[in-house]
């Protein structure tokens, strides 16, 4: 065993102190001297997605007792998508994942604690407790805390994309508010995140494919015996880790994240974990830049799996499929195979005991789902840093799409112009003000973008915006535009009529409006001023940096 950093100078001030309180816990002479390790519970009442984590945190806790450590739970933030979303039309979801990673930093760092296992669930803790693991750099397991079950309603199966969507089935008189209300009652039916490959799922995968959570661990049922069981060999791994050193960015590195983003791409993950990767990277000094390698790494990978929203198979029908290992093993000549995990193994040797032969419904990279690439990169005038597109959420895979701009300040003013019928097909709906100093914390343009799609127009129109899209949105949807409005991006100029062109095949989205007009626009745009004056929304936005740069806080 390496020396613990937790195991202060005996005579101390701070070793007095802390003994005083730690011998008042119950904790003996011996265990003062072990391995004193976190276990990081986003665990909240507030959603079905946390509450299973109390059960998964007392097998974790004791699996590092038997193996010779001393577990602290420590209770976070615990934001949850569909529940933190309630006020502000979403501005603190994306400012709650900074929150949770300075809470994690407060907790774990303050006491000089020697390790932590990490119970991630819904969509931002994830990238949270990534961010942390980079930024502390001591040893860390991620436990991906699994995916909920879904239910059933009028003799049809049903999740909580299909709850996302039914908005706009409201708004057109397709169903009533009766029938909305008994979707919502059926929809879930166990603890964990959207069965969907959404914002949560993805970054479970993610987690796995960067070697941050045990292999084969993703995706998983959240309540069952395979979650049980990754749940105590978590709590066993992170002892042995700290006895050999092995620490987060001796595994995240640069052929770690080009990994992740091979099987963001094989998978059509969300948008969301483009600026989440790039936020884990920049805390943690790793010199890489996401949204280059989708650039580098799209034409050489294909689809290998389409999960819902992007196709017609179930995140179950991956899991049964072998999950995120069988993926990397179909990926393997395109992997960096020298990456370690925290498993102490490479990638090439954990591959080996893969077999090769893909089992429905996933494909090869001979015999793909469709060739890719599934996530793309679009710059023009419109977007000079670029934005994202998930094509293969884009209907029929157009390549193409040009209309008049219909601007918006906010989602509420698209929603209501939605429910009058002033959106009408051919359109490119703007959505704009929203980015992460903007908002701020990337306010919300998917309920929007859900309910065009529960209108019946998502493959009648565009849609284009600097705010926060959810992993389960679809349709010509074009998100993170950057810079954003609010920082002086061109998005700030566009006037409703102005033609918008979004070309997939070169990658661009254009601002089809002539160089003098373009000019004396943007010579006109007033200084951008900050909205918020206190609290944590104050804070973040005197803070946030661009997407581009993963949207971390820096002062």
């Amino acid at each position: 065993m390496p020396k613990l950093r937790s195991n202060l100078e005996p005579g101390t001030t701070a070793w007095a102190v802390r003994r005083a309180q730690w011998k008042a816990l119950g904790l003996s002479d011996e265990d003062l001297l072990k391995p004193k390790i976190a276990v990081v519970n986003t665990s909240s009442e507030l959603s079905i997605c946390f509450s299973h984590l109390d059960d998964i945190s007392v097998i974790v806790k004791q699996a590092i007792r038997d193996a010779g450590g001393v577990p602290f739970e420590v209770r976070t933030v615990a934001p949850s998508d569909f529940v933190t979303c309630a006020a502000r039309a979403g501005r603190y979801i994306l400012p709650s994942r900074d929150l949770l990673v300075n809470d994690i930093e407060v907790s774990v760092e303050g006491p000089l604690l020697d390790g932590m296992v990490c119970l991630s669930s819904c969509d931002k803790t994830t990238p949270a407790h990534l961010m942390a693991a980079a930024r502390l750099n001591i040893p860390t397991v991620i436990v991906p805390c699994g995916y909920q079950g879904c239910g059933e309603f009028g003799g049809e199966p049903i999740d909580v994309e299909d709850v996302f969507e039914s908005a706009g089935m409201v708004s057109t008189g397709a169903i009533d508010i009766e029938t909305m209300g008994g979707m919502c009652d059926a929809a879930i039916t166990t603890p964990g995140v959207c069965a969907g490959m959404g914002t949560a799922n993805s970054m479970h995968v993610m987690a796995e494919a960067l070697g941050m959570a045990p292999p084969g661990s993703t995706p998983i049922a959240a309540i069952g015996p395979r979650m049980d069981a990754l749940a105590a060999d978590a709590g066993t791994r992170i002892v042995t880790m700290i006895e050999q050193d092995i620490r987060p960015l001796s595994i995240m590195t640069p052929g770690a994240f080009a990994n992740a983003m091979a099987v963001a791409l094989a998978l059509s993950t969300s948008i969301n974990v483009l600026r989440h990767l790039q936020a884990v990277a920049e805390e943690g000094g790793v010199g890489v830049n996401i949204y280059d390698l989708i650039d580098q790494l799209g034409p050489r990978v294909p689809v290998l799996c389409a999960v819902k929203p992007n196709g017609p198979n179930s995140i179950i029908d991956l899991e049964n499929a072998g999950g995120t290992a069988a993926v990397m093993k179909q990926l393997e000549s395109r992997l960096d195979t020298q990456a370690k995990t925290i498993s102490g193994d490479s990638i090439r040797d954990l591959l080996t005991e893969i077999p090769d032969n893909p089992v429905t419904p996933l494909g090869s990279i001979s015999a793909p789902v469709s060739p890719g690439p599934s996530l793309m990169i679009l710059k023009g005038s419109l977007a000079p840093d670029g934005s994202v597109v998930k094509v293969g959420a884009v209907p029929a895979r157009a390549e193409a799409f040009r209309g008049p701009a219909n601007v918006y300040e906010s989602q509420e003013e698209a929603l209501d112009a939605l429910s009058n019928g002033a959106i009408e097909p051919g359109q490119v709906v703007v959505l704009r003000g929203l980015g992460s100093r903007g908002g701020p914390g990337v306010a919300s343009a998917s309920w929007f973008v859900a309910a065009m799609q529960g209108a019946d127009l998502g493959d009648k129109i565009a849609v284009v915006t600097d705010g926060q899209l959810s992993g389960l949105n679809r349709g010509f949807v074009v998100g993170q535009v950057m810079p954003e409005a609010a920082r002086g991006g061109p998005l700030a100029l566009v006037q409703t009529g102005d033609p918008v062109v979004i070309d997939l095949a070169n990658r661009r989205i254009d601002l089809a409006i002539d160089a003098a007009t373009f000019k004396a626009r943007s010579e006109a745009l007033p200084e951008f001023e900050m909205t918020e004056t206190k609290g944590w929304l104050g804070i973040y936005q005197r803070l946030v940096q661009p997407l581009a740069k993963g949207g971390v806080l820096r002062p």
